[in-house]
């Protein structure tokens, strides 16, 4: 099922198969994604992409500055006729949501998603309301510009498991991608590949993919030698270790295994960890780049030969 659903995404997301391979990661991990890239690159279309091979209900919210908690989450309205407050529904209510340019809204509506991704339910007036599952949230945002934007606060960013960039197609893929928009082979067209039950009992297999002690200690290891970088001001928190324990099974998963190996955690911590990090002020004054910091820590650790 897997590999079926990775060759049909490929089928219509040209391109990009690590991006692709990390989208799937997230998914049968139970994370969420940071999709931070400049516009046009195809953000959308993986949303969707992904939505339409899975079969599952996709949304998409389209922040802008005037967004309110309410349009996000929902409201509770005032019925005349049985003098009761009924919960209206908001765009939240689906199962993978498109949060799109999600640093142009205020930071009272992007604190309206907390709740929703660490908890997978929404309270309005008291009232719990439960979100499908899988519940999936694929936020965008453009990093080159910054004027009338709201910078996400780093524990909104901690709630995302990855961030990506999806960058600029090779010269065949852009060609390949051409024949298919005059073919009209769109992603809304797409066909599904499994249902949602399918993910979810296969975000089972995932947690209980085997790790070791051994293992356990050596991820640790990496979060521990974040926190006493001396570069960073912010290290990876417990969140980000949880994180990257699921992410590196969701990985083994993907590969064929039902147990963990170091690899499998080196193919994932940039992309988890990279978001969480902050730079003091002298690295940023330097240049200083977060994924090579990243690459020349894991060096330091030693890995595990059991």
């Amino acid at each position: 099922m897997i590999d079926q659903l990775k060759a049909k995404m490929q089928e219509y997301f040209v391109g990009k198969e690590a991006v692709v391979d990390d989208v799937l990661v997230c998914l049968l991990a139970g994370g969420h994604i940071l999709l931070e890239d400049v516009p046009g690159v195809g953000k959308t279309t993986l949303a969707r992409t992904l939505a339409g091979a899975v079969s599952c209900d996709f949304g998409r919210i389209q922040f802008t500055p005037d967004t309110l908690p309410g349009d996000v989450v929902g409201t509770s309205v005032y019925n005349m006729k049985t003098g009761e407050f009924e919960y209206h529904e908001g765009d939240i209510m689906h199962q993978i949501i498109l949060a799109d340019e999600i640093n142009r809204t205020s930071p009272k509506t992007q604190a309206s998603l907390l709740e929703a991704m660490e908890e997978g339910q929404v309270t309005i007036d008291g009232q719990v309301h439960k979100l499908p599952k899988p519940f999936m949230v694929i936020a965008t945002q453009n990093p080159v510009e910054f004027l009338g934007t709201y910078p996400l606060p780093e524990a909104q960013m901690d709630r995302f498991m990855m961030r990506l960039s999806v960058g600029y197609p090779s010269e065949e893929e852009e060609l390949r991608l051409a024949r298919n928009f005059v073919q009209g082979k769109m992603s809304e067209a797409i066909s599904s590949v499994c249902k949602a039950e399918d993910i979810l009992e296969a975000r089972e297999k995932v947690a209980a993919v085997k790790i070791t002690d051994a293992v356990l200690a050596y991820i640790r290891e990496i979060i521990e030698k974040t926190r006493n970088e001396s570069r960073l001001v912010l290290g990876a928190s417990p969140r980000a270790f949880l994180s990257l324990i699921r992410a590196s099974q969701a990985r083994a998963f993907l590969n064929g295994r039902d147990y963990l190996k170091p690899d499998d955690v080196k193919d994932v911590f940039i992309n988890v960890l990279h978001h969480r990090l902050v730079l003091t002020s002298e690295a940023r004054i330097q240049k200083e780049d977060i994924d090579l910091i990243l690459r020349n820590l894991i060096i330091t650790v030693k890995v595990p030969t059991e």
